[in-house]
């Protein structure tokens, strides 16, 4: 006689359950990942791709001569908006000019009638006519400087702290139009340098015409480089 089994009785696999909370870690970490990933992106990208497409990086110009190195902490020299502690080794000058401030447009930018205060002290609050160097229209060099900040924090071209955040992405040939004492100029890009810290070159005065230079931060949100964008006056 054959029996044959009808029943087959098999261990049941343990169920394992995920807590909630695990999920809930990994979707916290991923967040996480992705916000620090958002804010050094642009950084990273810049080293990677935008420095490399300036003309050059220029090592500091210093003149022993009459120029005595100061120790200054990097942040005492970078994170402050006083622009006085940008060249620690060169301080601006008082300038006794018909005017105390004009302004700066740049179509390209987006930046409109943007106040720039000749020998100012507060980067937060205009653009900064360094002073000692060239005023508008006049043979020389005309250096301006601006607050950057990393593009995802970029709140417009009214906005002082930020106002040069998209500097970065101008052209050579682009004109920038400066209105001074009732007279505007026409400059136009020639050169993107980026440049060290404590280098004194974006200062330099050239006498064979009219320069502006524009200087900020970068990359984008660090105080590691200086980004100097370069124009000639356009001359009718």
């Amino acid at each position: 006689m054959v029996y044959m089994v009808m029943y087959r009785y098999v261990k049941a696999k343990p169920q394992v359950s995920v807590p909630r909370s695990l999920f809930v870690s990994y979707i916290v970490m991923s967040v996480g990942v992705t916000i620090i990933l958002w804010t050094i992106w642009p950084i990273i990208s810049f080293t990677l791709f935008d420095q490399v497409m300036y003309a050059k990086t220029i090592d500091p110009i210093i003149e022993e001569s009459d120029v005595t190195i100061m120790p200054v902490s990097q942040a005492d020299m970078d994170v402050t908006a006083n622009p006085n502690t940008w060249f620690p080794t060169k301080p601006q000058k008082k300038v006794v000019a018909p005017v105390t401030s004009y302004t700066l447009s740049i179509p390209a930018l987006g930046i409109t009638n943007a106040t720039i205060v000749i020998s100012g002290d507060d980067l937060t609050q205009s653009l900064i006519h360094y002073g000692g160097t060239g005023l508008p229209g006049e043979y020389g060099n005309t250096v301006v400087f601006g607050h950057s900040t990393l593009p995802q924090f970029f709140r417009g071209t009214k906005d002082y702290t930020s106002i040069f955040a998209t500097l970065p992405t101008i052209q050579e040939g682009d004109d920038m139009y400066v209105t001074y004492d009732g007279v505007q100029f026409r400059y136009r890009v020639y050169e993107k340098v980026v440049v060290e810290p404590n280098d004194l070159s974006p200062l330099e005065q050239k006498f064979d015409d009219s320069y502006l230079t524009l200087v900020t931060c970068v990359p984008p949100g660090t105080y590691l480089y200086r980004l100097n964008v370069k124009a000639v006056l356009v001359r009718i």
